[in-house]
């Protein structure tokens, strides 16, 4: 009879601890997860449409940085598209296309030392005040001290909208032609 009455206290106590463990685990998993409100801030939807002006720096947010958006002029297109851009291949990669339309899309701090570049729309370019460095109208580096162009966030494009913050096979294609190394 001792033999069933110990069996059965080591059998009850293996099953409280068991329950015990799980629910703690629950509750850290719980404590760990986002908050609702936190997962629907990393998202931000950017009607292109609403983006009629042409070589025009449009600035949106996302988790916090500045997203720079520039519809670019028929102008543009063709001096990206001339022999002499050196920059062509990179500047045709990192366009985005909606509607028959180029856009910059990127975020709009500097590689070198996280600064907010300026828009010179006289000039087609990009002058980080801090130390000098020149982007061009397609977020690549004309001038030093900056390691590369500007990164371009996650997105998934949903007819003529763009979705910051989720994946696609579009943004994967850039990251897989060195066109972003932003991988947050």
């Amino acid at each position: 009879m001792k033999k069933d009455r110990r069996w059965f206290m080591g059998s009850a106590f293996g099953t409280v601890a068991t329950v015990g463990a799980v629910a703690t685990l629950y509750g850290m998993k719980k404590d760990w997860d986002p908050l609702p409100s936190v997962t629907a801030a990393g998202f931000t939807t950017l009607d292109m449409t609403k983006y009629k002006k042409y070589n025009h720096l449009y600035i949106e947010k996302w988790r916090g940085k500045p997203i720079f958006i520039i519809r670019k002029s028929p102008k543009m297109v063709k001096e990206m598209d001339s022999s002499s851009n050196k920059y062509k291949k990179q500047d045709d990669e990192r366009d985005i296309f909606i509607d028959g339309s180029h856009f910059l899309m990127c975020i709009g701090i500097c590689t070198h030392l996280g600064c907010i570049p300026n828009y010179r729309p006289q000039d087609d370019n990009f002058l980080c005040p801090c130390h000098g460095a020149m982007y061009d109208f397609s977020g690549e580096v004309t001038k030093p001290p900056a390691p590369r162009g500007f990164d371009i966030p996650p997105f998934k494009r949903e007819e003529n909208k763009l979705v910051l913050g989720l994946d696609s096979p579009e943004y994967q294609k850039l990251i897989k032609e060195h066109a972003t190394l932003n991988k947050a």
